[in-house]
């Protein structure tokens, strides 16, 4: 039988509604091009810090190496359950280390989401969010939060239908880099506790805010399951160290549910991660907040743009055509962004990671600049 006629009889129907990730394909690009302005990868342009590194080396030397308990290690879990147990105060809150926050999502959408439920996502979305929605068979409900991607509670609340399991909340967001204000935050927690639908808050980006603290929907809602993890905030994007916490019940079901999938988390990445904990990331955060008051200057006369609050992306608005159209103009001049509607239902915008040096950012501003002009 032919190859072609073999995947047909034998590749799961699931696979077939969406297609690999556009970002893939931009990364797959990059690196056929020489010299190329790449503002385009979601990933830390520091290194792992020193202390982090040392750490995991120390524990590899000394033998661990093996699986950890599926759960994590217990010294960072204890200390985890310190910080959040200091944070929150709610005695039923556990937490265990995952395989990356996508290990923690995949569990999540695994552990909570049935064929047929609802899940409420807003668009723009990280790419991965309604994908995942998909492979478990549930259905995305897109809420469009067009043009300075605020939250509208009566938008969320006029799509709950009786199906409707779970709200996907992300702040700082992905692509856009907006935080969600205090209010609004309020408000989804409370909407969520008042219909009893699960409310998943992914906050990947919470040591990258720049104006005030973060805000999270747990300080409201005791029952939020919070998703976190070390790839963005300390540059371990390829070590996958998460970690997700909520109410115990939940948490045991994942912590299960992990036995069966990702095993645990790589051994020396957590005794990496616990040393991680003790690294201040003040000068980081000032670093990108000066990177996007730079990208913010530089493109503020000629794009259309919300201000980021954190994370490190900007999102702004083609300035004419299709942001799709906008890009393959960049990428011939060798400027590495995304297209937007990998993240959205809209063709209209595009994004752009800071996370790059300084002189990266100014050359990119430059092109940008002139593709904008022309």
């Amino acid at each position: 039988m032919a190859n072609s006629e073999l995947g047909k009889k034998w590749i799961a129907k699931r696979t077939l509604s969406f297609d690999s990730s556009g970002i893939r394909k931009i990364f797959d690009l990059a690196a056929k091009l020489k010299d190329p302005i790449n503002l385009s990868i979601g990933q830390p342009d520091f290194d792992v810090p020193a202390s982090v590194k040392t750490a995991c080396i120390e524990a590899i030397q000394q033998g661990k190496n093996a699986y950890s308990l599926t759960q994590g290690i217990g010294p960072l879990r204890e200390r985890m359950r310190a910080e959040i147990q200091q944070r929150y105060g709610q005695t039923d809150r556990d937490c265990f280390i995952s395989s990356g926050t996508s290990g923690g999502l995949v569990l999540t959408m695994l552990s909570l989401v049935d064929p047929g439920d609802e899940v409420i996502v807003f668009d723009p979305y990280f790419v991965m969010y309604p994908t995942l929605v998909q492979l478990v068979g549930g259905v995305p409900v897109i809420i469009d939060t067009y043009p300075d991607f605020g939250i509208d509670i009566s938008k969320v609340e006029a799509a709950i239908t009786p199906r409707t399991k779970l709200i996907l909340f992300n702040s700082p967001a992905n692509p856009t880099g907006v935080a969600a204000t205090e209010q609004q935050v309020r408000d989804i927690a409370q909407l969520a506790a008042k219909h009893d639908i699960a409310l998943v808050s992914d906050e990947i980006y919470s040591q990258f805010v720049y104006d005030g603290k973060l805000c999270t929907p747990a300080d409201y809602n005791p029952n939020t399951i919070v998703i976190d993890g070390f790839s963005k905030s300390h540059a371990m994007t390829g070590w996958r160290v998460g970690w997700v916490h909520g109410p115990n019940e939940i948490m045991q079901t994942m912590i299960k549910l992990q036995q069966y999938s990702f095993v645990c988390a790589p051994q020396p990445a957590q005794w990496a991660a616990l040393a991680a904990m003790d690294v201040d990331m003040a000068s980081y955060r000032a670093d990108y907040a000066h990177k996007r008051d730079m990208l913010v200057e530089g493109l503020k006369e000629d794009f259309e743009f919300t201000i980021p609050g954190g994370a490190f992306y900007l999102f702004p608005k083609a300035p004419r055509g299709s942001g799709d159209e906008f890009v393959r103009r960049a990428i011939e001049r060798g400027l590495l962004i995304i297209p937007g509607s990998i993240f959205s239902q809209r063709d209209s915008h595009f994004r752009i990671s800071y996370a790059a040096p300084d002189s990266t950012i100014e050359r990119g501003i430059e092109c940008l600049r002139e593709l904008a002009r022309s």
